[in-house]
C-alpha cells in the first residue's frame, strides 16, 4: 500500500513538474517577441495602448500584453483600378493612379484610421475627380504634372492624421472615350499629313531656287568666259595687225608689189558660196597700169641691154 502510494506521489509530481515547464515555455514563447527590421508592432496591455515595439528584442508581460500585427514602414506602391472621371467638356474618361506612400507613425495608423490602404484609395479617388473635374480633356492630357501635384498635396495633407506621408502620385494611364481617340488618330494623321506636303513645298522650292541660282552663276561664268576670249581675240588681231603694219613698213614695198599681191588675193576673196557680187575698187586699173608698167619696163630694159 505504501509502495503505490509512493507512486502515485511520483506520478503526481512528475506531471506537475512537466505542466510546470509546459507553462514556462508559452510564458517565455509570450514574453519574448523579436520584430524585424523596416517594421512596427502595436502592444496593448489590458486592451489599451501601451507602447510601439521598436525592430529587435523585445519583452512582454504574458497574459496581460498583446501585440497586435506588425506594420510596414517601408515605402509602398499601391497601383489602384481605372477610375471613370468626367472632365470639363463633359467627357467621361478612365485614369489609372499609382500612390507612393509611407507609415510614419504606428500608433496613429493602427488606432486614427480603420483601413489605411483603403482609405488612400477612395481619398485617391475623390481627389482626381475634383481636380480633373476643372479641366477639359486636352488640358488633363497635357497636365499631368499639375494634376500629380495637386494630388499629392491634398493626399499628404489629409493622410497626415493617420500617420502617413504620401511621396508621390502619379498618373499611369488616360485613356480617353474610343470615339475621341478615333477623332484624335484621324487629327494626328491629318497634321503629319500636313506637314508632309509642307516639306514636300518646301523641298521642291529650295530646288527650284537652287537650279535657278546655278543657271543663273552658269550663264554668268559662259557670258565672262565669251567676253574674256573676245578680248582676246580682239588682243590678238590687234597685235597681228600692228606687226604686219610694222612689217609692211618696213619692208617699204613699192606699188607694183602691192597691186600684184592684191590680184592674188581676189581669187581667195571669190571662192565664198555667198560670194555673187564684185567690188572691184577704182584703184584696181590704177594698179593694174603699175603692173604693166612695171613689166614693159622691164623687157625694155632687158631689150636695151641686149
Amino acid at each position: 500500500m505504501n509502495t503505490f502510494t509512493d507512486s502515485v506521489g511520483q506520478l503526481f509530481v512528475a506531471a506537475l513538474l512537466v505542466v510546470l515547464g509546459v507553462f514556462v515555455v508559452v510564458v517565455l514563447f509570450r514574453s519574448i517577441r523579436i520584430v524585424p527590421q523596416a517594421t512596427a508592432g502595436i502592444v496593448e496591455r489590458l486592451g489599451r495602448y501601451h507602447k510601439t515595439l521598436q525592430p529587435g528584442l523585445n519583452i512582454l508581460v504574458p497574459f496581460i500584453d498583446r501585440m497586435r500585427p506588425l506594420i510596414d514602414m517601408r515605402e509602398q506602391v499601391v497601383s489602384f483600378p481605372p477610375q471613370p472621371v468626367i472632365t470639363e467638356d463633359n467627357l467621361v474618361v478612365s485614369i489609372d493612379t499609382v500612390v507612393y506612400f509611407q507609415v510614419t507613425d504606428a500608433r496613429a495608423a493602427t488606432y486614427e484610421i480603420a483601413n489605411y490602404l483603403g482609405a488612400v484609395e477612395q481619398l485617391t479617388t475623390t481627389t482626381l475627380r475634383n481636380v480633373v473635374g476643372g479641366l477639359n480633356l486636352e488640358e488633363a492630357l497635357t497636365s499631368r504634372d499639375n494634376i500629380n501635384g495637386q494630388l499629392r498635396i491634398v493626399l499628404d495633407e489629409a493622410t497626415g492624421k493617420w500617420g502617413i506621408r504620401v511621396g508621390r502620385v502619379e498618373l499611369k494611364a488616360i485613356d480617353p472615350p474610343l470615339s475621341i481617340q478615333d477623332s484624335m488618330e484621324k487629327q494626328m494623321r491629318a497634321e503629319r499629313d500636313r506637314r508632309a506636303q509642307i516639306l514636300t513645298a518646301e523641298g521642291t522650292k529650295q530646288a527650284a531656287i537652287l537650279e535657278a541660282e546655278g543657271a543663273r552663276q552658269a550663264a554668268i561664268l559662259t557670258a565672262e568666259g565669251e567676253a574674256k576670249a573676245a578680248v582676246l581675240r580682239a588682243q590678238g588681231e590687234s597685235e597681228a595687225i600692228t606687226t604686219v603694219f610694222k612689217a609692211i613698213h618696213e619692208g617699204n614695198p613699192d606699188g607694183p608689189l602691192l597691186a600684184y599681191q592684191y590680184l592674188q588675193t581676189l581669187p581667195k576673196i571669190a571662192e565664198g558660196e555667198a560670194s555673187k557680187l564684185w567690188i572691184i575698187p577704182s584703184e584696181l586699173t590704177e594698179s593694174l597700169k603699175g603692173i604693166a608698167a612695171g613689166f614693159t619696163g622691164g623687157r625694155a630694159a632687158s631689150g636695151s641691154g641686149a
